[in-house]
Parts: C-alpha cells; sequence; structure tokens
C-alpha cells in the first residue's frame, strides 16, 4: 500500500504519468529538467560533479526508468519511488548526486582507490565562513564503497539549522576536504538562488 510520505515533497503514485501520457510530456518536460539540471549542477575541480536533485529531477528519473524499462505497475513504480524519494529534500535540506567523472579505465584505476570515503568529505562553505557538513545514509555507504575502492556514484546531503540557512547567501562555496582531493567552488548565484527554494519551508 502507498502510504503517506513524512516530507510533504515527495512524490506519489499520482505524479507518475503511463507511459502514454508520459510520451505526450517528455519532450517538454526534458527540455524543463535540462535547464534545471544546469543551474543545480557543481563542477569541483576535475573529476567530481555534485547534482543537487529536486522534485522535478527525481520526477524525471522515475519516469525515465519506467519508460526505459517498460514499468507499468502500481507496485513496479512504487519501487522506484520508494528509491528515488529519499532524494527530494525537505525544507531544511539539501540533497545531491556525487559523481567521479571518469571515462576511462585508467582513470577508474588510479582515482577508484584514491577516492574511498569522498563521500564523507563534502561542506557547503557559508558566506559567513562557517560549515555544514553533508551527511551519508550508512546502509547506502556500506553498498557502494568498499574498502579498497569507492563508487563513481554517491548519495549525500546536508541539514542546515534556521541560522545556516540565512547564512547560505553569495559567497557560499561547495568544498571537498579528502586527503587525496582537495577542492572548492564557489557556487553560482543561480544555483544558491534554486538552492535556497530547496531549503526555505514551501508558501
Amino acid at each position: 500500500m502507498n502510504t503517506a510520505p513524512s516530507n510533504p515533497r515527495q512524490l506519489t503514485l499520482a505524479d507518475i504519468a503511463d507511459t502514454r501520457a508520459y510520451e505526450r510530456e517528455r519532450a517538454e518536460f526534458r527540455r524543463e529538467v535540462i535547464e534545471i539540471k544546469a543551474r543545480r549542477r557543481v563542477s569541483v575541480g576535475t573529476v567530481v560533479t555534485v547534482l543537487f536533485e529536486n522534485r522535478q529531477t527525481i520526477r524525471f528519473q522515475i519516469q525515465e526508468m519506467a519508460r526505459v524499462e517498460r514499468i507499468a505497475t502500481d507496485e513496479g513504480i512504487q519501487i522506484e519511488l520508494d528509491t528515488y524519494n529519499p532524494l527530494i529534500p525537505a525544507p531544511g535540506s539539501l540533497r545531491a548526486t556525487l559523481f567521479l567523472e571518469l571515462t576511462s579505465d585508467d582513470q577508474m584505476r588510479e582515482w577508484l582507490p584514491k577516492l574511498v570515503g569522498i563521500e564523507t568529505h563534502l561542506a557547503i562553505r557559508l558566506a559567513d565562513g562557517s560549515e555544514v557538513r553533508c551527511v551519508v545514509d550508512p546502509d547506502h555507504a556500506a553498498l557502494l564503497t568498499r574498502e579498497t575502492e569507492t563508487a563513481a556514484v554517491h548519495y549525500i546531503g546536508w541539514e542546515f539549522t534556521d541560522a545556516q540557512v540565512e547564512a547560505f547567501t553569495d559567497g557560499s562555496a561547495l568544498v571537498i576536504d579528502h586527503p587525496a582531493y582537495r577542492e572548492s567552488v564557489e557556487l553560482r548565484r543561480e544555483t544558491i538562488a534554486e538552492l535556497r527554494a530547496d531549503l526555505l519551508a514551501d508558501t
């Protein structure tokens, strides 16, 4: 049975269009999501990209999974909802997918062992100089990271206090302080505007 989500932004079965209905909206919805992702994607150094997720990006992910995998039953869609809904941020939080942009076997052999634990080494440095450290679901971390090699994709998040939300303004940065990968990038104004919408309570 589909129960009401604890995060009011999370998707339900009613939000996922069936195949024929989705095909009618797909081209326009895809263009919209590409524009959204462009504002929410942050490159940090040479091999790390962080995509901050929201309700639209996750709905697109589920619709595309259902389309490709030909998932047509409520039970099948519910499995996808249960998998991806945790990546939709509730007010006061951010959620993201971390990608290691490795395009060759040589890069994977070099970086996957070197970056074990990277998913625990991200922070958002606020305009006042303080930091919000990322959090990782322990069950997820256990599945994706071995002692000798990390995965190319991780799911991470941040939990903000009210004061930290207020300090998340222009001049804030995304920081990685892994011993083998120390990089930072100031967040663009349009990215901060997107993420502040995630952090603030819906009106």
